[in-house]
């Protein structure tokens, strides 16, 4: 792995997310890892490559590892937004799979953590679409259609599961499936990029406090 071009992509990273795409300036990057502009293009060929680099390496972490030909440029990218675009139907079908059983062999836990698992591994990719949706309005479009999905399959598990008799009855079904996502948001993409004080709480920490609170919150 080239660790300065790790070191630009982790600078980048925060900087998109915390104060946006569209603010953020080659020598923005250069100043945290203490470097100067011209190193960067050294590397990458300009800003639109970075995002592209950190986007690719969040739907394909073994991406990092690989050599490159430096400048890095967008001819390595060719069809990313679409591989996204085809990632997140695969994430919310996956989600979704075990609507078709009617959850016979799923659990409350199984969800929650589920629910963990696809916010904590996306997150970076997620939470700069969420923040830059008027740079990347094709992105943006789709992305409130996979969460919206992603809300209507949690609201399906929980009202299965309230059928079931194993998870309390909820006066507001919606409302309570939106506070659970904002939960699981929050310890799973947010403490660790966009909160107001970055929390440096290891993942599975992060996941037992969710996990604990949720269930003994919502079970039956």
């Amino acid at each position: 792995m080239n660790q300065r071009i790790k070191a630009i992509s982790d600078a980048a990273t925060l900087l998109f997310l915390q104060q946006g795409y569209s603010k953020t300036q080659i020598s923005h990057i250069a100043k945290v890892i203490g470097v100067s502009v011209g190193t960067i293009y050294l590397d990458f060929a300009g800003k639109q490559e970075i995002i592209h680099f950190v986007l690719k390496s969040t739907i394909d972490p073994d991406f990092i590892n690989r050599e490159f030909d430096r400048p890095i440029t967008d001819d390595l990218f060719v069809g990313l937004e679409n591989d996204i675009v085809a990632l997140f139907k695969q994430m919310a079908d996956d989600f979704a799979k075990n609507l078709e059983t009617d959850t016979a062999d799923y659990t409350f836990e199984a969800l929650i953590s589920d629910a963990f698992d696809f916010l904590e591994s996306y997150a970076v990719g997620c939470l700069f679409i969420e923040k830059n949706q008027l740079d990347f309005k094709f992105l943006a479009g789709h992305y409130k259609e996979y969460r919206r999905q992603f809300m209507d399959t949690m609201s399906q598990y929980l009202n299965i599961f309230i059928q079931k008799g194993i998870v309390r009855p909820l006066e507001h079904l919606e409302l309570s499936t939106t506070l659970i996502i904002e939960i699981l948001t929050w310890w799973a993409m947010d403490r660790r990029f966009t909160s107001f004080e970055i929390c440096d709480i290891p993942t599975e920490l992060a996941k037992k406090i969710c996990m604990d609170n949720i269930i003994t919150a919502y079970k039956q």
